[in-house]
């Protein structure tokens, strides 16, 4: 964790403090100089890991938290329900590589105010941010026409993925990341019999026979995941 040591205010100006969590240090460094450009922004911390983010908070009052979803094997959705109870009114604003059509209506359940791809454009970025800080909630027009859609229609391939818990969902995605069972266990500090029952609730709710039609399912949702082709 890194504490900026930095101007934090102007006479006149109100600049919201932002606290940075995620695992690359470029995507930091890139946030950084984007952030503290604007006179009403500036970067006050940041963190690599998810372990130390609970006590930067406490110590640094950040206005606002930018938050990655994969933490090096720490599941960001987890992260984010500890912060709603150390500080139930922070607003965090999730950035995230993940398809928003999975991961946007989870992060909101689990406390953030705002969800947004890291392959926006800048503008974009800022101005979650900022709406986020006012009290708003931020998505895409592409997240709130589906929340919409989904109040006359449910798509059946969509709904399977949707019946998946947190958890399921972050074992289901290591899977598609091509790791084995043990893996997986050491990465979200379980037993190996707890991922083995994940795993079969996992082929239940998307009717699955096997763990090679799993495996191939899981890899072609990355795959979709990371292209932000449609699956």
């Amino acid at each position: 964790m890194r504490r900026h040591d930095r101007l934090l205010s102007v006479p006149g100006v109100t600049r919201y403090r932002v606290f940075l969590v995620d695992d690359h240090p470029i995507v930091r460094q890139g946030l950084t100089l984007l952030i503290d450009q604007e006179p009403d922004l500036v970067v006050c911390g940041e963190a690599d890991d998810a372990a130390s983010v609970p006590d930067a908070l406490s110590r640094l009052g950040p206005d606002v938290v930018i938050l990655d979803l994969s933490l090096g094997g720490r599941d960001g959705l987890d992260l984010l329900k500890l912060i709603r109870t150390r500080a139930a009114t922070l607003p965090v604003l999730v950035l995230s590589m993940h398809d928003e059509s999975v991961y946007a209506e989870r992060a909101l359940r689990a406390g953030a105010n705002g969800y947004i791809m890291k392959q926006e454009a800048t503008d974009t970025v800022l101005d979650a941010i900022r709406r986020i800080v006012r009290g708003e909630v931020y998505v895409s027009d592409r997240v709130a026409r589906r929340v919409l859609e989904q109040m006359v229609a449910r798509p059946a391939r969509r709904a399977s993925l949707d019946r998946l818990s947190d958890r399921e969902l972050e074992v289901f995605r290591l899977i598609g990341d091509g790791l084995g069972t043990r893996d997986i266990a050491e990465s979200l500090h379980l037993s190996v019999k707890t991922v083995e029952s994940y795993q079969a609730h996992i082929k239940e709710k998307l009717s699955l026979t096997g763990a090679r039609a799993l495996m191939q399912r899981a890899i072609e949702w990355r795959i979709g995941d990371t292209t932000g082709n449609p699956r």
